[in-house]
């Protein structure tokens, strides 16, 4: 009892409305799950649900647990299995995408894309060749693939570039990767890093000339996993108030996807109608 006690008042000075034992588990991953697929404010979570302010208790606790992270490493090994594959990845593909931010982030949190014109942040993400995320990095829109980057906190901006914390957290965490593929943005930077650390990181540009919406090899894996991310309206834009926060909802999108990608299950959409 005393010990139970000592962690509630852990939690609550940390800011976090953290009750353990007083609400089921398997309904609070819900409730975040269901944040995270329909994109609404957590102060608006149903009442069927624990208070909003214990569920985002929960997911603040989890994710500097590292639990959301080490969800989607536990799922990964058996959506691979599942189909035919090693448990443990030998290649990742390397993206990035830019995001709109919502009024409550930091203006020190986010940058202009210049390329894309877009006031924000950007994602960027290693996954396997099945689309299974690898590892995850937010930073503002204005950090370049290879000129600069953050902290694995991903609290403060350093000089590590993203083309280096992306290969280095894959090598850290997936050894038997050797090879990568990579936007035309993953340039001497990233290859010269891969190169350290044992990875062959490969540039892979669109075709000269090449005009709209064109399948580019083995970069159409990360795209579409991209585009599956992207159909939990809490990720259309980054309405997340910390950078790492905003990595524990892609993780939990990610852990969402894979475990109904291994029981079969979908949610019906506008495709195919």
């Amino acid at each position: 009892m005393e010990a139970s006690h000592a962690t509630i008042e852990e939690g609550r000075r940390d800011g976090l409305d953290v009750r353990h034992g007083e609400h089921d588990l398997r309904s609070l991953m819900n409730a975040v799950l269901y944040v995270d697929r329909t994109g609404i404010p957590w102060r608006y979570l149903p009442h069927d649900f624990a208070p909003w302010a214990t569920v985002y208790g929960y997911f603040a606790k989890w994710q500097q647990d590292g639990v959301s992270e080490e969800l989607t490493g536990l799922l990964r090994r058996p959506v691979r299995e599942s189909e035919g594959r090693d448990g443990e990845p030998p290649a990742c593909v390397l993206d990035s995408r830019t995001v709109k931010t919502s009024a409550n982030v930091h203006l020190t949190d986010q940058g202009t894309d210049a390329g894309k014109r877009i006031i924000g942040r950007k994602r960027h993400l290693g996954c396997d060749t099945l689309g299974l995320l690898l590892t995850v990095l937010v930073t503002a829109a204005s950090v370049s693939d290879t000129a600069a980057g953050v902290s694995d906190t991903a609290a403060s901006v350093s000089d590590t570039a993203a083309g280096v914390t992306l290969p280095t957290r894959i090598a850290a965490a997936h050894p038997h990767v050797t090879k990568a593929w990579a936007d035309a943005g993953h340039r001497t930077t990233a290859l010269n890093h891969g190169a350290r650390l044992g990875i062959d990181v490969h540039p892979v540009q669109r075709p000269p000339g090449t005009r709209g919406f064109k399948i580019i090899p083995r970069r159409w894996t990360i795209e579409r996993s991209i585009g599956r991310l992207m159909h939990h309206r809490r990720l259309a834009r980054d309405y997340e108030t910390h950078p790492h926060r905003s990595e524990a909802t892609i993780h939990l999108a990610t852990t969402d996807l894979m475990t109904r990608r291994l029981t079969g299950e979908a949610t019906p959409n506008w495709h195919g109608t």
